[in-house]
């Protein structure tokens, strides 16, 4: 049952045929519902709702929707009522398998002409899978990651890897334009927006490590790691990421997460995964992952945690 009173109007329709209601969020005309509000699908949410569309929220753990309430948002703690009469449904799980699970039974709640949008980096293989599930129960399937983290996901201006048919595009153009700033269509078979999500997060996961052992290696030299920070400022070697998470590092402050710990331990394996079937070298990718292991600690730390990997003395 829902979680919240509604903050649009709901009615229950019963469909030509069909003696089961099925309840429609219709106040505003399109209806989005985001399955899996952590530290994208929040943002995402708020970043749909300032464009005016009509927003259902689920989470496995309610708690984590309930705060989108204030914002506008239907929140229901039931994923397949969260789906009936939706137009369009974004998941933005953890991995393939909490997707699955959620889907399996959410699916057969969907609309024919509904649309599921999948956000979650789950890999190549993974994508497909859930494109097979998609089909089987006649719904159209976008493969969909997002490059962006915590802060580009409430601003709206991630950045979409989009892979699907060209007749879902129309369906979809309204939900990236309102989470990002910019759509890249990779291709038309699902899995080819995760190829280019890997291949993205391969080099965000190099360069946070290599920051992490940069600010670890001043350390043990006996600088102030901020003079790294300061050395590379503004010349061809500079990254703002590496501002962001190298200032992490140095303070030691890791919560809350912007790109979580556990998120670049799943992820670093499905990029090594990637490597090894496409015939390309994963030794270091299988070797940065068990940096991203060793450096495990609180559940909610950020990826830049793993500056504890190259340093014991880190905060």
């Amino acid at each position: 049952m829902r979680s919240a009173v509604p903050l649009c109007r709901s009615r229950h329709l019963r469909p030509a045929g069909d003696a089961r209601p099925r309840l429609r969020w219709e106040v505003g005309g399109m209806v989005v519902v985001v399955l899996g509000t952590g530290l994208l699908g929040a943002g995402m949410a708020r970043s749909l709702l300032r464009a005016g569309l009509d927003v259902v929220v689920w989470n496995r753990s309610p708690e984590r929707a309930r705060a989108l309430a204030a914002d506008g948002a239907t929140v229901v703690e039931d994923a397949g009522e969260a789906v009936t009469g939706a137009d369009v449904v974004i998941t933005v799980l953890f991995d393939l398998s909490a997707t699955a699970e959620v889907m399996v039974d959410a699916l057969p709640r969907l609309r024919d002409d509904a649309v599921w949008v999948q956000c979650g980096t789950v890999g190549v293989e993974g994508a497909e899978r859930l494109a097979e599930l998609a089909a089987t129960k006649g719904v159209g399937f976008v493969d969909a990651p997002v490059l962006g983290t915590r802060q580009p996901a409430e601003q709206g201006t991630l950045t979409v890897l989009a892979a699907g048919a060209p007749d879902a595009r129309d369906a979809v153009a309204p939900v990236f334009e309102a989470i990002g700033s910019r759509t890249v269509w990779v291709g038309d078979h699902p899995g080819d927006g995760q190829r280019l999500k890997l291949v993205a997060n391969s080099w965000v996961l190099s360069i946070t490590a290599a920051a992490a052992q940069a600010v670890a290696l001043a350390r043990g030299l006996g600088l102030d790691p901020a003079a790294f920070l300061d050395a590379i400022r503004g010349g061809a070697v500079d990254s703002a990421y590496a501002h962001v998470k190298g200032k992490a590092m140095i303070d030691g402050v890791f919560e809350p997460p912007s790109f979580g710990l556990d998120g670049a331990l799943k992820d670093a394996g499905l990029i090594a995964d990637a490597l090894a079937s496409a015939g390309v070298d994963d030794r270091l990718m299988r070797l940065l992952r068990e940096y991203y292991a060793s450096a495990a600690g609180d559940e909610d730390e950020d990826m830049a945690a793993v500056v504890r990997a190259f340093d014991a003395r880190t905060p």
